[in-house]
């Protein structure tokens, strides 16, 4: 199954100057294209299109301890509400912490990495308000996070 995910920009990293008209096409787990949204209709007709107020981009990669909850799983989700789907391995290594990541696909590096949306890549998206704040999250292409 495939759905599109369009924003009013886009960002291929973080660093990345943003763009207006582009969509990222996720099928599966994985990127399946980075195309203009325009094209959509004719490339993909009947795909599901999640349209975000904001700013679309990769995922983050968490590189610090995991915020505190009263759970392992909660402190995951409180990963998602942040935009991240990837964390460095040494801030995992309590075990019900680390299921609870596998659990929820959430990555577990062994160094930082800077998140891209790349072809072929993992379908890990975020979407970011105007005041930097975390809309939505996808995980290998499953929205884990979607702000009220």
């Amino acid at each position: 199954m495939r759905t599109v995910h369009a924003a009013d920009l886009l960002r291929l990293t973080p660093d990345d100057p943003p763009r207006a008209g582009l969509a990222v096409v996720v099928a599966g787990d994985r990127v399946e294209a980075i195309v203009p949204a325009a094209e959509l209709s004719g490339a993909y007709p009947g795909v599901r299109v999640r349209r975000w107020a904001g700013t679309l981009g990769p995922a983050l990669v968490h590189d610090g301890p995991l915020p505190p909850a009263p759970t392992p799983r909660e402190r995951v989700h409180a990963l998602f509400r942040l935009g991240v789907a990837a964390v460095v391995d040494r801030h995992v290594t309590d075990p019900a912490l680390r299921s609870a990541a596998a659990r929820n696909d959430v990555s577990v590096l062994p160094v930082a990495r800077p998140p891209a949306l790349v072809t072929g890549g993992r379908a890990d998206l975020a979407v970011f308000g105007p005041d930097g704040s975390c809309l939505a999250t996808v995980v290998a292409g499953r929205l884990v996070h979607r702000r009220a």
